[in-house]
């Protein structure tokens, strides 16, 4: 297979690739986000302590993360269908995306909130302000680097997801590599994919890096 052949079939496969994690990764923060706010505001000690309804929260998290993906994947398959319709295709890998990696993400943004000191928190109480105006004024602003730092590992943790979504019909460069590095034997193929993606996870890995440590300086 020649570059002029490989070319239009990388692009559509990177395309494919970029909708699966930007979508994943966007329905994460939204869910992760405020679960991982929760792990730390309910805890004891917390802002708001709720510790049996943490430890529900924390086992709900540990179940998501001990799952294999392509075991999550397939075990949720009724609940991808009844969302998007389908179990096949970009749009269906996004719903298996976001349910393993939430519980990743929020372990992530609750060790960066622990990161922020407790005088930080105290001082802000003594001036009266409100649990909500602490955890958006103080907490998330505070853990800010570390916030950045852990969405970067999700992001490429994703990216390895989306990959191994595409050996089972998911579209992206993961399916493009079996159906032609593998099935096809077009094994150039699959060695300029797997630099694709080296590449991709390399410079986004270079941009969390860079951002994070900007946001620590400040």
């Amino acid at each position: 297979m020649t570059w002029d052949e490989m070319a239009p079939l990388l692009w559509e496969a990177a395309g494919q690739t970029a909708q699966m994690v930007g979508w994943s990764t966007l329905f994460t923060v939204l869910f992760g986000l405020p679960l991982g706010v929760a792990l730390v505001v309910f805890d004891r000690g917390g802002l708001l302590p709720l510790p049996a309804l943490k430890a529900v929260l924390g086992v709900v998290v540990n179940v998501g993360r001990s799952l294999p993906f392509i075991v999550l994947m397939i075990a949720i398959i009724p609940f991808t269908r009844l969302v998007v319709g389908t179990t096949l295709g970009t749009a269906a890998v996004v719903v298996p995306l976001t349910v393993g990696a939430v519980p990743f993400f929020a372990r992530l943004v609750e060790a960066a909130l622990r990161e922020v000191g407790a005088d930080v928190v105290q001082a802000a109480q003594a001036m009266g302000a409100s649990r909500t105006t602490i955890v958006g004024k103080v907490l998330l602003p505070e853990a800010l680097p570390g916030l950045v730092a852990g969405l970067t590992v999700t992001v490429v943790a994703l990216i390895g997801y989306s990959a191994m979504a595409g050996t089972v019909g998911g579209g992206g460069l993961g399916d493009l590599a079996v159906r032609y590095g593998y099935q096809r034997f077009e094994t150039l193929l699959m060695i300029v994919t797997v630099v694709v993606l080296v590449v991709i996870v390399q410079l986004i890995q270079s941009l969390g890096d860079v951002v994070a440590r900007r946001l620590a300086r400040k």
